[in-house]
């Protein structure tokens, strides 16, 4: 079955990397009907604030009674990026949970939902016990830190370790930043293009760095911006937006009984509300080069593992060095 899952990943990522596309002629629907992900996608029913929901996600059974990894999304992406971090852990024995969160990638888009990190934990901690999962690793990237993040928090019991690759949320944005309403967001995502969404990751993400893995990040971004539903994706893009800064997980990582690991890259300046701060607000945001330290702090047991050069995506970026620091994590 490993073989089978890594033959797959493998395919995919030839499928992705063959040449480039012509992105302007990319059209995807709200669930990403037409995209291909790297391991068998699956589907979990569940009703959640009066709704019938659909929560898609990726499962690769642990092996020599090894934890499992819920590995954790961030907000421009879906579960497909984890790939070959799944399949390293994978290969290690590891279990590795990957669920689209409610609003993103195959999962359904709930427009008149209360979009909360707590609800999104609820939702996949609803997952888990689905699968009768008992022993979870939670690994999550960017704002899937803070997810993760507060459902160490909720669920302790369920949270063996706690791992924030890159995430945001070490900063509460609105003590620096002026809030802006969802509808802001809105108008925003509506002008989001090919080219604007590309070259906002090639600045902030690889340091003006830019390859045909990089690109194929994107794609469903692109599509999902030009296809059919690009009204519905705007609008659940801005709800979810509002999150990130209504409902910061900083001032509680002192409360985190589950030991807590940092894996920084250290280049990273990603920091939501940099372009609207408060008129005399000269605090820099984002300096991952300096979180790092002052995180470790306020945790009860935690560990610091930076990597100095890499950016948001390091596990993208320079996946060798990635895995070192992984192990590290999670020995």
């Amino acid at each position: 079955m490993k073989i089978l899952y890594m033959l797959v990943g493998v395919l995919f990522s030839l499928s992705l990397g063959a040449k480039p596309l012509d992105v302007k002629s990319l059209s995807y629907n709200a669930i990403l009907s037409d995209v291909q992900y790297p391991f068998p996608v699956q589907h979990f029913a569940l009703d959640s604030q009066g709704q019938s929901l659909d929560m898609a996600y990726m499962y690769l059974p642990p092996t020599d009674n090894k934890e499992v990894v819920v590995l954790l999304h961030g907000k421009n992406f879906n579960s497909a990026y984890w790939q070959s971090t799944a399949s390293y852990l994978h290969e290690q024995g590891y279990g590795v949970l990957m669920p689209d969160q409610i609003g993103f990638g195959k999962s359904s888009k709930a427009l008149n939902y209360q979009y909360s990190f707590a609800t999104l934990a609820n939702n996949t901690k609803a997952l888990i016990d689905s699968l009768g999962l008992k022993n979870n690793i939670i690994l999550g990237h960017s704002m899937g830190g803070m997810l993760a993040t507060r459902f160490a928090l909720m669920f302790p019991e369920n949270a063996y370790r706690l791992v924030l690759v890159n995430p945001i949320g070490l900063e509460n944005y609105l003590i620096y930043t002026q809030y802006q309403d969802p509808e802001f967001f809105y108008q925003q995502e509506l002008k989001k293009s090919a080219e604007s969404i590309q070259a906002y990751q090639q600045k902030n993400y690889y340091a003006g760095k830019w390859n045909q893995d990089y690109a194929a990040l994107t794609y469903f971004l692109i599509g999902q911006a030009q296809g059919p539903d690009k009204d519905t994706i705007a609008r659940v893009n801005a709800l979810t937006y509002d999150m990130i800064f209504t409902q910061p997980v900083i001032e509680e990582f002192k409360y985190l009984q589950v030991p807590t690991r940092l894996i920084l890259g250290t280049r990273d300046r990603t920091a939501p509300g940099r372009n609207w701060k408060k008129a005399g607000v000269d605090f820099e945001l984002g300096r991952y080069d300096l979180l790092g330290e002052r995180v470790l702090k306020q945790l009860q047991d935690g560990a610091l593992y930076p990597l100095a050069g890499l950016g948001h995506l390091p596990q993208i970026e320079d996946f060798s060095r990635f895995k070192k620091a992984l192990n590290k994590a999670l020995q």
